[in-house]
């Protein structure tokens, strides 16, 4: 599978070469805080299957463990990688061009949820991340 994305205003882009892996909508406050949204959907793709082919994202590091990119002109983050899966990469959903291209498989960190964020879509719901089930 081929998907393509990149930031809003178009300066960073990428390609995903590979079968996305545990998409999923998360509802922790680190995401919400970074992307100033109440979910924020990821999915996962082996390191090797992303690149970026234009521009160059700036990285922060969130906490610790974790690293973000986002670009550097408009803000939009584009992904996440913990150190503990330095084999993986995640990658924002909404930065692909097409995103209905990847529909999440499941909830997490319900455990960090806003309380006036009500999902009535029936997909699995887990308080951490998706090894809670």
């Amino acid at each position: 599978m081929l998907l393509r994305g990149g930031c809003h205003c178009g300066q960073v882009r990428y390609e995903v070469h590979g079968e996305p892996f545990d998409s999923t909508v998360c509802h922790c406050a680190d995401c919400r805080r970074v992307a100033a949204a109440p979910v924020v959907a990821w999915f996962s793709v082996p390191r090797t299957a992303f690149r970026f082919v234009s521009g160059e994202p700036k990285r922060y590091a969130s906490s610790e463990p974790v690293l973000r990119t986002f670009c550097p002109e408009c803000g939009t983050s584009l992904t996440y990688q913990h150190r503990d899966f330095p084999d993986e990469i995640d990658v924002a959903t909404c930065s692909l061009d097409a995103p209905a291209r990847v529909p999440p498989m499941h909830h997490t960190w319900t455990s960090d949820s806003l309380p006036w964020v009500v999902v009535a879509d029936g997909l699995p719901r887990y308080p951490r991340d998706a090894t809670d089930g």
